[in-house]
Parts: C-alpha cells; sequence; structure tokens
C-alpha cells in the first residue's frame, strides 16, 4: 500500500514537467507538424491513465492483517513450495493480487490456473492444474509466510 502511494506521488509530481513541455513545445509554431508538442501530449496521456490507475487501486484495495492469516490451508499471500510429480521439479511463489504479480520475483497471481488450483489446498496434498499443455500434478510441499 506505501509502494502504491509513493508510486502515485510521483507520477502526480511529474503533472507540472509534463505540462510545462507542452507550453515549450506549444510556443514554437504550427502544432500540426510539431512531434514535440505530439510527444509531450502523448506522454501526457499516459501519465494521466498511470494516475487513474494508481488511484483505482488505492481506493479499492484491502489491507490484510498478516497475524489473521494461517499457513494450515493456502490463500492469499502464503509463500507455497510446490514439486511436480512428474519432472520433479521444485517451485517456490508467493501468491498475490493480479497487480502485484511477478514470475521473475516469485510472486503468482492467485487468478493465473495454478494460483487457483492451489487456493485451499494443505501441505502433502496433490493438486492437478489445468495448463494449456495438458494436466499438471503438484505436490504440495510447505506453506509458509
Amino acid at each position: 500500500m506505501d509502494d502504491l502511494k509513493k508510486q502515485l506521488e510521483e507520477a502526480i509530481a511529474q503533472r507540472p514537467i509534463i505540462s510545462k513541455a507542452i507550453a515549450e513545445a506549444r510556443d514554437k509554431g504550427d502544432l500540426s507538424e510539431n512531434a514535440e508538442y505530439d510527444a509531450a501530449r502523448e506522454a501526457q496521456g499516459l501519465l494521466e491513465l498511470k494516475i487513474s490507475k494508481l488511484q483505482d487501486t488505492l481506493a479499492t484495495a484491502r489491507v490484510m492483517d498478516e497475524s489473521k492469516l494461517n499457513t494450515d490451508t493456502i490463500q492469499m499471500l502464503n509463500r507455497v513450495k510446490i514439486k511436480n510429480t512428474k519432472t520433479g521439479a521444485v517451485a517456490e511463489y508467493t501468491l498475490v493480487g493480479e497487480s502485484e504479480a511477478n514470475f521473475k520475483e516469485g510472486k503468482l497471481a492467485v487468478g493465473t490456473p495454478i494460483g487457483k488450483a492451489l487456493l485451499g489446498h494443505k501441505k502433502g496434498d496433490l493438486v492437478d492444474v489445468q495448463v494449456p499443455a495438458g494436466t499438471i500434478t503438484f505436490e504440495v510441499m510447505e506453506i509458509s509466510f
């Protein structure tokens, strides 16, 4: 939540900079052939879109109390260690919301096929996951924070 607030503050701080760039480009003459003006207007549009998305995310976000979460069954924010029963490959993921997902950091969205399939399972469970390539079976090895 704090990170999102910081991103929003930084984005809002960019508004005057882009407005100044638009004004400077406008002062250079004919707007129909002014690439600087077009680029500045496009940057402004992208910035406003980013600000709008961040504001919406913050308005609808729920802060979860980690003390009320448990590791008996897999749920959002749990760190899960799973093993592919066919290949023996072991992977570790933290289940997060769609906006926080980052596969490189091991953050898996709960809305993905694997995330959906894991929810509610316990340590030792075998979980079948339907993926485009077929069905994969995972063993839940560990659940933690």
